[in-house]
């Protein structure tokens, strides 16, 4: 294995292996750290945890113990991977995380990157923008467990960690993996450990993926890997192909739990002429509706059936003010769990899930361990397998274009 890799969550860590399999690597998402040795034709190991939302000190306990199978893998380089929208407090998980790992490695010189061009995420001047809007003002500032209401990510990161954030700004990327390398060396000098590096274009992400060869340490979201496959195969230890994928037909789901405004939209059109069912955060807290009813309503309808409590965010804070935010995210997360396990015995063979913690619940919920990266369905999201009866999709809520549902079935079934 050549690159290893930690992701904090579980749509994230899949959006990963769809830039590295893109891009010419051999890439297994594992959930959870594995107790076995990885396949000897894996190029690219991602361990995906659940760690993006948890105490610090969890999360930081998870990364290492990944970082440790990683390193017995035979892993050159690491990359630690979070959200494009930079998901988490002002005390924590992203930045806790980063410097365990650099402490780890004896690592210097990490790149902090969330920018995902394709998605509309770029870095300017140490900000975060989604398409033409501040992180701040895109919809971010109203998550129901990751509010982002700061778009500076050098200020945000600055609040979570015991030393001070470098910055590597656009000018200075456009120059190329050179001049990079140049400003890397002055933040080192001035004691400036994590570097937040400016990202507009592909190309800017695949110079600080060139800049980064040989450093043990990089982080950022899935674009930050763009330029690392290139780095391998110029060094002579990547020549192989990604495995070749075949679609699996049979009987399909939809369960989302995200409330952002990319799955609204896919909700709402896909809910025109489709089989669907919205499930209230009440009904779930009272026990008005149970895993069973939705499963034995999915698995009576013709088509593509979504179950959705994909509500406006001003609906999810009544109920988290109601009932407190942990224990109404609990309640919908073991039902997505529940209602998974039984779709999956009832013969689902095809499932798609919208929304990080709904993702994580449902991968947990079916026990999965393994999952082979297949084609993309949308910049983000490819299609993945977790079984030989079992193909899955997995969303980051902000992900996809309105028809994304109806695009991850033809996906799924094709493999084209």
């Amino acid at each position: 294995m050549l690159l290893g890799c930690i992701g904090d969550d579980f749509t994230g860590s899949s959006d990963l292996g769809n830039t590295l399999t893109k891009h010419g690597m051999r890439c297994v998402q594992y959930v959870g750290v594995p107790n076995a040795l990885a396949a000897p034709d894996v190029d690219a190991g991602i361990v995906a945890l659940k760690s993006r939302s948890i105490p610090v000190d969890e999360a930081i306990r998870l990364s290492l113990e990944a970082l440790e199978w990683l390193k017995a893998q035979g892993c050159q380089q690491f990359l630690f991977k979070y959200c494009s929208t930079f998901d988490s407090t002002p005390e924590g998980n992203i930045g806790p995380v980063a410097e365990a790992l650099a402490d780890a490695l004896s690592a210097r010189k990490v790149l902090v990157c969330p920018a995902f061009p394709a998605t509309g995420r770029s870095v300017y001047q140490g900000h975060l923008f989604v398409g033409d809007k501040l992180l701040s003002e895109s919809g971010m500032e109203n998550h129901p467990l990751t509010p982002m209401n700061d778009p500076d990510i050098r200020r945000w990161l600055g609040h979570q960690i015991s030393g001070t954030v470098g910055h590597i700004p656009s000018i200075t990327v456009s120059k190329g993996a050179d001049a990079v390398r140049a400003a890397l060396d002055e933040e080192d000098v001035a004691g400036r450990r994590l570097i937040v590096a400016d990202a507009i274009h592909d190309a800017d992400l695949a110079t600080l993926g060139q800049a980064a060869a040989g450093l043990p340490l990089l982080t950022g979201g899935s674009g930050i890997a763009i330029g690392l496959p290139e780095v391998f195969r110029r060094a002579g230890a990547l020549s192989g192909e990604p495995g070749r994928w075949t679609g699996m037909r049979g009987s399909s789901a939809i369960l989302s739990g995200s409330c952002s405004i990319a799955t609204r939209k896919q909700v709402a059109l896909h809910a025109q002429s489709n089989p669907s069912r919205e499930v209230t955060a009440e009904e779930v807290l009272s026990g008005a509706v149970t895993a069973k009813d939705l499963a034995d309503w999915a698995l009576s309808q013709d088509g593509l059936p979504l179950v959705y409590t994909s509500a406006d965010p001003d609906v999810v804070r009544a109920a988290q003010d109601k009932h407190g935010r942990e224990a109404t995210a609990t309640a919908i997360e073991n039902l997505f769990a529940e209602t998974a396990r039984l779709l999956v015995a009832g013969g689902v063979t095809r499932l798609v899930t919208a929304g990080g913690e709904t993702s994580g619940a449902v991968v947990e919920g079916l026990s999965l361990t393994t999952l082979e990266i297949g084609p993309e369905i949308d910049p983000g999201v490819p299609v993945m397998r977790a079984s030989p009866n079992l193909v899955v999709a997995l969303k980051s809520g902000n992900f996809g274009a309105p028809d994304f549902f109806t695009k991850a079935f033809t996906t799924l079934e094709s493999g084209a």
